[in-house]
């Protein structure tokens, strides 16, 4: 059976790691399934929303269960998103009782990226080789909203040539938090180092997430600090061949 699969790629992914779409396209499109990109897409609202500005993250998200109301499947390449989508619009939609029921009807059919090869397609081996220490990165949202823990690891041991060390603190968080990052700049420096400091001690050349702004993070860091270590979004991983 095939699968129609609408991908929404998230602002950071449109604007910063487009690589991120495309490997996320071409791993669906391995695993069997029909991928769209609907052009209208924009934003979910979440930065409007983690700022208090709700009117505004209602109007985005309108604009999101109208581009997506006729999709089978979306997918999504971050959780901080995806938990935005599933968990947030009911909470901004309590008054509006049209958009709340759309967005009852969507959540059910959007999914993080990691989640969907593995409980829908059913698909944990991906025919990914990458021949690399890696270490991977629990993003807050997915992992505390989301629940996401052990199926990015899965697929990565399913990953030939790859060698998966944890961190002493994977749940860590990097310090990115979306604007918390700006407003809370010499904290959110002081966790990331942290953070790179446990990456460190993995001997890992590559950290791996499902979130690319907590990678940007990382990056950052990595790049001040001048270390020779690579981030990478896990679509990336199983996408390499």
């Amino acid at each position: 059976m095939t699968h129609r699969v609408s991908l929404f790629v998230t602002c950071i992914v449109d604007q910063l790691f487009p690589n991120v779409g495309m490997a996320m396209a071409e791993v669906l499109e391995r695993a069997g399934c029909e991928v769209d990109f609907p052009e209208a897409q924009t934003c979910c609202g979440q930065p409007a929303f983690n700022s208090g500005f709700r009117r505004e993250a209602r109007e985005v998200a309108r604009h999101f269960l109208s581009v997506f109301s006729k999709a089978e499947y979306v997918v999504v390449p971050f959780g901080s998103c995806t938990s935005m989508i599933t968990h947030h619009f009911e909470d901004i939609f309590q008054k509006d009782a049209a958009s709340l029921e759309a967005a009852r009807d969507l959540k059910p059919r959007v999914w993080e990226f990691s989640n969907f090869l593995l409980e829908v397609l059913g698909v944990e081996d991906v025919g990914a080789e990458l021949h690399e220490v890696v270490t991977y990165h629990d993003s807050c949202h997915a992992l505390r909203e989301l629940r996401i823990k052990e199926g990015p690891r899965r697929l990565l041991r399913h990953v030939r040539g790859l060698e998966l060390r944890e961190m002493d603190i994977p749940e860590e968080c990097c310090g990115f938090g979306g604007t918390f990052s700006v407003k809370f700049d010499e904290l959110s420096g002081a966790m990331a180092r942290t953070k790179i400091d446990s990456v460190m001690r993995t001997g890992a050349s590559t950290v791996v997430s499902i979130d690319s702004s907590c990678l940007m993070q990382l990056r950052g860091a990595l790049a001040r600090a001048d270390l020779p270590i690579r981030t990478m979004h896990l679509a990336e991983v199983l996408a390499n061949r």
